[in-house]
């Protein structure tokens, strides 16, 4: 078995392009890049810490092409810094694992090589909100309450294409649109040698470049909007839990943050305001709040939308995928069906048989497997549902769906200084 190396990071001043390089025993090599953009001055040693957090967990989506126990690093880690690794690249693997047929010992396993503690924050000195940003409901929720609140912030989108959703440009902020360029080239080439794909911790990945990007413009608040999501098990191999995404998890969050603080520095905050919502709660607010300036443009489509390299400027819904049908099943309680039906082509999604299963997937009836995407749980979904139907105009789908008493305003745990940000 060929062990994962970690090459090497850089930064390029001149240019603001971050590399990161990876290789497996043997010859495959792969290498990353990422572009932002600065201020002229800005931390050197908070930015090296936060480069090296990225260095590891962009390394997940080169690591899953040929998965080994064994990793190889040249910057030594402790005890603390292991563990952490050690959930990521497992925890955060467990919907790979799954389809891969793979158990957490399959899964890379980093040791500490250094005894003694490396924590070692800096002081930093930075004021200013950066909001993540994707044109789904989540983010627009974020943005447009911040600015209710008359709290400034900076919009920050990662893109792996020249383009970015327009929609982002009505945010009511200045955006920050950082390139990723991922290695297209040697993951076509290890697939073609018969290397592994899968689903990666993708939202760890991108909160860690978004702790670059908060540096570099000298930023001290770092947004993500990520409701209560992600908690409700797939399925288990052992003791690992099956989620599609972990790193969505309250969990994860705090986890992350706790490595910031204590690696990076504990004057750089990062965390969601929308921790303490349902999903369902997340999508009456956005009616409440957003649907006027941004019903008929945002989407969380991934399928129409997000596929990468894919010009996503304009954002729209295929109307036949998970993510589709969960969000008509979200937001049909609060909107008449006459007008959400029109962003999904005027049909009504509770009518169409290709979706049948996806629903009943989602509502965990007769068995089907609950979709692998950022989904509301099964209980909520059901009580979405049948508040739908009680509001009259949403026709009946051909199958019984259970009741429930899911709370969708029952509130979660959460980073108080984050919520105080849009309340």
């Amino acid at each position: 078995m060929k062990k994962f190396i970690f090459k090497s990071y850089s930064f390029n001043k001149s240019t603001n392009q971050a590399d990161f390089e990876y290789s497996y025993g043997g010859g495959m090599n792969f290498k990353e890049s990422v572009i932002f953009e600065s201020d002229d001055n800005y931390s050197q040693e908070a930015l090296d810490k936060a480069l090296f957090l990225s260095f590891i967990l962009i390394g997940v989506s080169y690591y899953k092409t040929f998965p080994s126990t064994e990793v190889k690093l040249e910057v030594a880690i402790d005890d603390s810094q292991a563990d952490f690794f050690n959930t990521v690249y497992q925890e955060g693997l467990s919907q790979y694992a799954y389809f891969n047929r793979l158990n957490r010992g399959d899964l890379a396993h980093f040791e500490a090589s250094s005894k003694k503690s490396l924590k070692n924050p800096v002081k930093y000195i930075g004021e200013g909100i950066i909001a993540l940003q994707s044109g789904g409901k989540d983010s627009l929720l974020t943005a447009t309450l911040l600015e209710k609140n008359k709290k400034n912030f900076v919009g920050w989108y990662v893109s792996n294409s020249e383009s970015h959703p327009m929609i982002l440009d009505d945010v009511g902020a200045d955006l920050i649109v950082t390139r990723r360029k991922i290695d297209k080239v040697g993951l076509q080439k290890a697939f073609e040698d018969g290397a592994k794909n899968g689903h990666v911790p993708i939202t760890y990945i991108i909160k860690s470049l978004a702790i670059i990007q908060a540096i570099l413009l000298n930023k001290k608040e770092v947004l993500v909007s990520i409701a209560h999501e992600g908690e409700e098990p797939h399925a288990h191999i052992g003791d690992l839990a099956v989620t599609h995404q972990w790193s969505k998890t309250w969990a994860a969050e705090q986890l992350f943050a706790n490595y910031v603080a204590k690696y990076i520095s504990a004057d750089i905050k990062i965390g969601s305001p929308l921790r303490e919502y349902s999903e369902l709660r997340v999508a009456e607010l956005f009616v409440k709040n957003c649907w006027t300036d941004f019903g008929h443009e945002f989407s969380s489509c991934n399928v129409a939308n997000y596929m990468q390299g894919e010009d996503n400027a304009r954002l729209s819904w295929c109307g036949n995928c998970p993510k589709c049908a969960n969000s008509y099943l979200l937001f049909a309680p609060f909107l008449p069906a006459s007008e959400l039906k029109t962003i999904f082509g005027g049909h009504d999604l509770f009518t169409k048989s290709s979706l049948s299963l996806t629903f009943k997937g989602l509502m965990g009836i007769d068995g089907i497997p609950k979709p692998f995407e950022c989904v509301g749980e099964i209980d909520e979904l059901r009580l979405a549902y049948h508040k739908a139907v009680a509001n009259g105009g949403y026709e009946k789908l051909p199958f019984d769906v259970p009741q429930s008493k899911f709370d969708y305003k029952k509130t979660y745990p959460a980073q108080a200084w984050a919520t105080e940000m849009i309340q």
